[in-house]
């Protein structure tokens, strides 16, 4: 089996990575399913770096269809430590407009229950801690990339909000996220980053603002057209961004605690846990359960 260090798993627009050098493609099979699509993994800017297409070939997955367990176990035996995960979002904010760019530091989560969440359960039980969403090291490292290639319109920081879509939001629910304190909004970081946190992989996302959310007194004058142009825009900025992160993400230093996740989380004694349960789990858990 092929291995990689890096994980990018492309957003609405991105489906494939330029630059990437002796390639192979690799079709995963996990026990919750087949991921996205086929795993393309090369070498970009000397970083061996595994690319997912989150919506699949030809964007036929919808978020509430995504197979989120399968791409983060995929991504996770190929030896995968970080996951950079790239999303199209809507602002909340005037100062946040189309084509900046955001990492954002927290996460609301405002899907139905449609979407499994977590990689336990059936015999084993984990709590892991999910105060701080995002690894601190790894979004460090994508900033100052992303202001490295672009200079202005790249924020450190914000709340975004996850609905289930496919639909956008009402008003007055961009309005009332707004209330809260919300910075974006988009449709795919949940379950993404709970299950990476489960796997022990270091997540971030890299979110592009493709236009403002429906709050805003200007949009009824957004056209597809337009969106469609921004939309462009920053698959050619995430593309040169994820490039420049690598060799910076390598370099990081990984005391961030993500890989140490299930240290103390598995509640569930040893001997209580169903060997079939063990046995599926093993990647995850066998190292604290061995």
């Amino acid at each position: 089996m092929p291995t990689a260090q890096v994980g990018i798993i492309g957003g609405s627009g991105l489906y494939e990575i330029d630059g990437l050098q002796d390639v192979v493609t690799h079709r995963a099979e996990t026990p919750y399913g087949a991921p996205s699509g086929e795993i393309v993994i090369g070498t970009l800017n000397g970083v061996r770096a595994a690319f997912l297409p989150r919506h699949g070939p030809g964007h036929r997955i919808s978020p509430s269809e995504l197979p989120a367990r399968a791409n983060i176990w995929a991504l996770k035996l190929l030896g995968v430590r970080q996951i950079i995960s790239i999303s199209a979002v809507g602002s909340l904010r005037a100062e946040l407009a189309p084509r900046h760019v955001v990492i954002p530091d927290q996460l609301i989560d405002r899907t139905k229950g449609v979407r499994p969440v977590s990689f336990f359960g059936d015999g084993v039980v984990a709590h892991v801690a999910f105060a701080e969403p995002y690894c601190p090291a790894l979004r460090q490292a994508v900033v100052e990339a992303a202001r490295g290639v672009l200079g202005e319109g790249v924020h450190d920081g914000g709340t975004l909000v996850v609905m289930e879509g496919p639909q956008f939001s009402t008003r007055a629910e961009s309005l009332l996220y707004r209330q809260w304190g919300a910075d974006l909004i988009g449709m795919t970081a949940l379950p993404e980053a709970k299950l990476a946190r489960e796997a022990e992989i270091c997540y971030c996302t890299l979110a592009m603002v493709t236009d403002y959310d429906c709050w805003h007194d200007d949009h009824e004058a957004v056209t597809v057209e337009m969106v469609v142009s921004n939309l462009l825009a920053n698959v050619a900025h995430a593309r040169a961004i994820v490039a420049a992160a690598l060799p910076r993400i390598v370099a990081a230093d990984d005391g961030c605690g993500c890989g140490q996740a299930l240290a103390n989380a598995i509640i569930t004694n040893r001997d209580a846990m169903p060997p079939e349960r063990i046995k599926s789990l093993w990647p995850l858990i066998g190292k604290y359960v061995g």
